[in-house]
């Protein structure tokens, strides 16, 4: 273990100084000579070319975290990255590993229990709270320096795509249902929530076809408007002339079937994902029907989402409530250099766009990575709505509740027990590095706070547990609950499994071992036994990485 531990400490040096509101930047290179400048912990670790297979473990650290709950990424690094520091002394020591995985899964049962203890439920229908909520999970990004425009594109796109389950759940899908349009071009004060979908298409026959419609009726299908072609092995031998006007003859009556089918319904704009022949756009348009083809499966969805509509396999399937009726206005318009379409103002929309506008696309990616971890959290709020103090004030109380606790453990786990309790203090302690003040004097304020406070709580004045924390712009300590910063619970909660279950596992690992088979030139048969292999040719060489 002490072998790579140098590689993991590594890797959560690296992003250390991205964590807090006065985090660095980094800067990345990618193989295509293309440039990126953030300070997203998931995207410089995405960047990484690393080729040891114990750093990639806990560069997936950050992936998972990203996945699950869409916030945290840098923390659960640095935080598994000091589990492991202080793990090096007792294997130093030859304590066996799995002595100190049991101790670090028994602080983790006790870290969980204490963020329950701690959790203080919201009011998710208050969106000032929210708001202020959310704004201070994104206030360590660049764009925290815009205010509240990125918090309110977050609430407002996935309050928008939230779906009550009943018995209090709900679920907010904001991979499948909200899309982000970067436009570069505009002020990023711009930016909106579209209630619809925008995409980029334009009608198929821009000159007959309307590009306005208001309180349009919509067909969405997932077939072609085009004559059936036979298979590849399909041969027809036309022997007269008039035996290829009957061929098309059968062509323009089973497209026109097609097209009245359709008709019918009296539509406004009908979208395909598939094909749509010349002659069908021109029955469509005569009918006065707007037409759009080869959209994407994903905008497809989303548009049956937004107006209420079915997504139709075959148009002689068609029924009345398949048919669209929830949108307010169907428009084109160019912006740039090409067409959008938009299906707007929409009744009761499941599905939106967020439609951000900047000076450049590096920004525009940038807001788009914030506005994802923004919405991630939001997300998280609505599924769960509890809050923990931020600031490193919930790493304090779980970090003296396990120091005190660790009085009462018996046995040789009691020191590796108290050395992860000393861990949980590496995120306040990074948060006091990257604002420049005098980290040791800090943490020493704080530790003695969250004894008095936390653990004796009728040390207080009021009676009341006051929050205990880093203010992340200036490095003093102050009351997290009198300065609204939080953390939602769950992103917290996912950042402490999933580190210490990370760090449980690289410390099991006691050796890492390449099987190798010997290399033959180009033609050559197979190789005999040497000496040492005689005896067991299908011996493998193990070899020590």
């Amino acid at each position: 273990m002490l072998y790579f531990s140098i590689f993991l400490q590594a890797v959560a040096d690296i992003i250390r100084t991205t964590l807090g509101p006065r985090s660095m930047l980094k800067m990345l290179l990618d193989a295509a000579g293309g440039i990126v400048v953030t300070n997203d912990g998931n995207a410089i670790l995405r960047e990484l070319d690393v080729a040891h297979p114990a750093a990639k473990s806990m560069i997936e650290l950050s992936r998972t975290q990203d996945e699950e709950v869409g916030d945290g990424t840098t923390s659960v690094i640095v935080l598994a990255g000091e589990m492991l520091h202080v793990a090096e002394a007792f294997i130093d020591k030859s304590y066996h590993p799995t002595v100190i995985c049991r101790a670090y899964i028994k602080a983790l049962e006790d870290a969980l229990a204490v963020l329950e203890k701690i959790a203080m439920p919201i009011d998710v229908n208050d969106r000032a709270k929210m708001l202020g909520l959310v704004k201070n999970c994104v206030g360590t990004k660049f764009t925290g320096q815009f205010g509240d425009l990125i918090a309110d594109l977050a609430l407002d796109a996935t309050t928008t795509v939230g779906v009550d389950l009943g018995q209090g759940l709900r679920e907010v899908d904001i991979k499948k249902y909200i899309k982000v349009e970067k436009l570069p071009g505009g002020q990023l004060e711009d930016s909106k929530v579209l209630k619809g979908v925008m995409f980029n298409k334009d009608v198929v026959v821009p000159g007959k076809m309307r590009r306005k419609i208001i309180n349009p009726r919509i067909i969405l299908l997932d077939c072609p408007l085009e004559y059936k072609k036979g298979e590849n092995q399909t041969n027809a031998e036309l022997v007269r002339e008039e035996d290829w006007g009957v061929l098309l003859k059968m062509e323009e009556e089973y497209i026109e079937s097609l097209c009245m089918q359709i008709l019918k319904f009296k539509p406004d704009l009908v979208i395909t994902e598939k094909g749509l022949s010349d002659l069908a756009c021109h029955y469509l348009s005569k009918a006065g029907v707007s037409a759009i083809r080869r959209l994407r499966k994903t905008d497809n969805n989303r548009i049956a989402k937004a107006c209420g509509a079915v997504i139709v396999n075959r148009p002689d399937e068609l029924q009345e409530s398949d048919v669209g009726t929830g949108a307010g206005l169907f428009e084109v318009k160019k912006i740039g250099d090409e067409f959008f379409a938009f299906i707007i103002d929409c009744a009761d929309p499941k599905a939106c766009t967020v439609l951000l506008r900047g000076a450049s696309k590096d920004l525009l990616n940038e807001v788009e990575r914030n506005l994802q971890d923004a919405m991630s959290v939001a997300r998280n709020i609505l599924k769960n709505p509890k809050l923990v103090p931020g600031g490193g004030a919930t790493e304090l109380t779980v970090s003296a509740t396990l120091k005190q606790k660790s009085s009462s453990i018996e046995g040789i786990e009691k020191w590796p027990y108290e050395a992860a309790a000393v861990a949980f203090e590496a995120i306040p302690r990074t948060l006091a590095q990257n604002c420049g003040v005098n980290v040791i004097r800090t943490m020493t304020a704080l530790q003695g706070k969250a004894r008095d406070i936390f653990i004796y709580p009728s040390f207080h004045a009021n009676g009341e547990n006051s929050w205990v924390g880093i203010d992340g712009n200036t490095g003093e300590t102050a009351d997290m609950k009198e300065l609204q910063i939080w953390d939602a619970y769950n992103v917290k909660a996912q950042t402490f499994k999933t580190a210490i279950e990370a760090a449980c596992m690289l410390l099991r690992i006691d050796d890492i071992v390449s099987g190798i088979k010997k290399k033959q030139a180009p033609g050559a048969g197979p190789s005999k036994p040497t000496i040492e292999q005689e005896g067991d040719a299908d011996n493998e060489q193990i070899i020590p990485e």
